[in-house]
């Protein structure tokens, strides 16, 4: 299994640094994963967010493109309704070209209101419209209608489809899917099945929000604080736009007590290596999974923290899940 990491760029209020020291750290630890034998790192997408969610993650992909050598660069997820298809084409093409063929394109619907208006899209049809979109791709791909092209070929395209009926759709269009959901697999098989590709090619990586530590207890008082805000604010911009209450803030206690058993938001996996590695290799169990990939942060993180935690999923973790 590939071990990776995980990036989202957040620089909350209460922790608020300088942008170009947010996204340098973040650089700096891609180079320093990519040295200590990571497998992936994978960017995500937001927009309006007011701790400065990452807008752009293939921009973010280049820029970690050109000082890595080996590791490979994911988005999970680009929301494909809010792009023209050529313009995902050309910049994952570019990506592709400068990491010398080592990018995983991860594309999702999206779902948040404000975003949807921002880029005068269609809610109603994102799932037909990212299911067109990589159909478009890899079209323009095939006939060279964006130059240059990618090194890869094919690129690998993944769907981060979270429902049954999503997983089904990525099946019918042969992508890889961006879920490690266990109940997801049957679907995405059926779909595989129903278009006519080969089932025993599926293939499935996912994330979970995690925090490795040597140190739980020690650790506890400050990865709590983060977690709360990373996912209180987050909970709040799904909700934004619609009629929605805001939901009631999270109970760190209770989320660190539920780990892997929760499932979508709530699902918050802490402990040692070993812990975390027993924990992943029991939830994957009959997966055909590729690689996981860890939070290598949680909003607004310290530093030093941050960079214990890319070491220790390199040194401690990886070996322990390099068998699954």
């Amino acid at each position: 299994m590939r071990v990776g990491i995980y990036f989202d760029m957040r620089n909350p209020p209460p922790w608020r640094d300088s942008w170009s020291r947010v996204y340098g750290f973040a650089l700096e630890m891609c180079e320093e994963a990519d040295r200590l034998g990571i497998d992936s790192v994978w960017f995500s997408e937001h927009h309006g967010f007011e701790d400065g969610y990452l807008p752009q993650p293939l921009t973010m992909a280049a820029a970690a493109a050109a000082r890595t050598r080996r590791i490979r660069l994911g988005t999970a997820v680009i929301p494909a309704p809010l792009h023209a298809a050529p313009e995902i084409a050309e910049q994952a093409a570019l990506v592709d070209i400068i990491s010398d063929g080592r990018l995983d394109l991860g594309l999702g619907t999206g779902y948040r209101v404000p975003e949807y208006r921002l880029y005068d899209a269609d809610l109603t049809k994102r799932y037909s419209t990212t299911d067109q979109r990589v159909r478009e791709i890899r079209g323009l791909w095939a006939e060279s209608l964006v130059t240059p092209g990618p090194i890869q070929d094919p690129l690998p395209i993944w769907l981060g489809y979270q429902g049954p009926q999503g997983a089904r759709r990525a099946g019918r269009l042969g992508t890889g899917l961006l879920s490690l959901n266990p109940a997801l697999l049957e679907p995405y098989r059926e779909g595989l099945a129903e278009s006519g590709h080969d089932v025993s090619a599926g293939r499935m990586q996912g994330s979970f929000t995690t925090f490795v530590t040597e140190d739980p207890e020690a650790d506890w008082r400050v990865v709590r604080k983060h977690l709360a805000y990373q996912w209180d604010s987050y909970r709040r911009y799904m909700v934004e736009g619609t009629d929605q209450p805001a939901p009631r803030p999270i109970n760190p206690e209770k989320w660190r007590e539920t780990g892997l058993s929760a499932t979508g938001v709530g699902q918050f996996l802490y402990g040692t290596p070993q812990e975390t590695a027993d924990a992943i290799k029991a939830y994957v169990t009959g997966l055909p999974v590729e690689g996981v990939f860890l939070w290598a942060s949680l909003a607004g993180m310290p530093e030093e923290m941050v960079a214990r935690q890319v070491q220790l999923i390199a040194g401690k973790l990886r070996p322990l899940l390099a068998d699954v």
